[in-house]
């Protein structure tokens, strides 16, 4: 469910009509929901408390958002109210967590490249845990906590060579991944990291890939999970969290629905029924994707002779990149419909690039020159993932919440792009 609906004959988000933003802001513009946001935080954490997962206190499991799906920090600070925490993969995402309110002991520090300096911050700040993928990063934390004097919490991320996802290139859990430790050694490293003064390792986590429409994969992976902890407390060590991370999919129209939070809970309370192990999440898309649409204008309709008929809008793909990047399928939805037959039709963008096409041979609704178009679902990985290829201006984001709405990150002016850039003394 989102709150973007139409009222007569006119897109709204919550109660604020989306041809009010684009006048006073300007397209393209990323426009985000509060209620929905809201929402599906709520509904997956009700899902995970009803089916009986605690953390390992015996509180609500943690709920780590993803920052990486959407970082912006009124929508992280919107879910921190909530008491979400963070899943983060970098320094900046760390401190745009705490920027936005979250404790740091809601903070888990993931990715398969961290370096020191990134490290000593986490083990400053206090986060929950950080992530180890690989042995020579075992060793590197182990280093920079010595050199703090304090030990590193950390998790070892497990690969259970079970691969799932939309697409390709967000599955992540295959053996020829590069995320995360193999089974073969989880053993050995966690046994080696707990005689580690400098190391204190409380638990396991995975993550196979994203978008994730079957729950099949996921309970074969959490399966060989709980195996493990098995197997690593078999021989005395202790295990007290089990980081199951996040992909659930969301609905993006044109496929299969996924499963519901309820029936991915009780899942997991299937799993690991009888285990006493807390429990921690990661989910991101399943929270902003459809909280947020991409909100374009239409240049003009480019007709040729042989057929082919070009929607030509002003957003382009370095503002929303899935579609290029993935094949990802976003529905195209006009904010003030006319009446009419559908017709088939590309949707592409100005950027200098055959993949600066959002949708190709895709039956639309009539759609004339100025008018007004929503991509949906557009709430994850848009505005994180956008750049300013061919020196276009970055999208603005904006926040609805209610009949209120306010500009979260303005669009910058050229000015301000050319500032961030130096010429060197010889060309002056």
């Amino acid at each position: 469910m989102n709150h973007f609906e139409l009222r007569d004959g006119e897109m709204f988000c919550e109660d604020v009509p989306l041809l009010k933003v684009a006048e006073a802001v300007g397209t393209p513009v990323y426009v985000y929901s509060s209620a929905t946001l809201e929402r599906h935080f709520t509904v997956l954490r009700t899902a995970l408390s009803e089916a009986g997962l605690r953390d390992e206190a015996g509180g609500p499991p943690l709920i780590a958002y993803a920052v990486k799906a959407n970082s912006n920090l009124a929508v992280l600070a919107t879910l921190a109210r909530l008491g979400a925490g963070a899943d983060t993969v970098s320094e900046g995402e760390i401190r745009r967590a705490l920027a936005a309110g979250v404790p740091p002991e809601r903070i888990v520090f993931s990715g398969v490249g961290k370096q020191a300096g990134e490290i000593r911050f986490a083990l400053e700040t206090g986060i929950s845990e950080i992530n180890v993928e690989s042995e020579p990063e075992m060793r590197l934390i182990a280093q920079v906590a010595q050199g703090l004097g304090r030990p590193a919490r950390i998790a070892f991320r497990v690969n259970p060579d079970v691969a799932a996802g939309g697409h390709a290139k967000i599955a992540t859990g295959g053996a020829d991944n590069k995320f995360g430790v193999s089974f073969s050694e989880a053993e050995r490293l966690y046994a080696e990291a707990a005689s580690d003064p400098w190391l204190d390792p409380i638990g396991l986590t995975c993550h196979i890939g994203s978008q994730i429409s079957r729950l099949e994969p996921m309970e074969a992976a959490f399966l060989r999970m709980r195996e493990l902890v098995e197997r690593l407390r078999a021989r005395g060590l202790a295990v007290h969290r089990l980081d199951l991370g996040g992909g659930l999919g969301v609905p993006y129209f044109n496929q299969p629905e996924p499963p519901t939070p309820a029936a991915y809970a009780a899942m997991i309370a299937g799993v690991m029924a009888g285990l006493e192990i807390g429990l921690a999440f990661e989910p991101g898309r399943v929270i902003a994707a459809n909280a947020g649409i991409l909100l374009a204008r239409v240049l003009h309709i480019h007709e040729r002779p042989e057929g082919r008929r070009f929607v030509v809008l002003d957003a382009a793909m370095n503002d929303l990149i899935r579609p290029a990047m993935y094949d990802a399928y976003h529905d195209i939805r006009p904010v003030r419909p006319r009446p009419g037959a559908a017709a088939i039709a590309d949707v592409v963008g100005p950027v200098c690039e055959t993949g600066d096409t959002f949708t190709r041979d895709r039956m639309l609704p009539p759609l004339e020159a100025g008018d007004l178009v929503a991509f949906m679902s557009a709430g994850a990985y848009g505005a994180s993932m956008s750049s300013e290829y061919n020196s276009r201006l970055l999208a603005p984001e904006v926040l609805v919440r209610g009949r209120d709405w306010a500009v979260v990150r303005p669009r910058p002016t050229y000015e301000d792009m050319l500032a961030r850039e130096a010429r060197p003394p010889w060309l002056d």
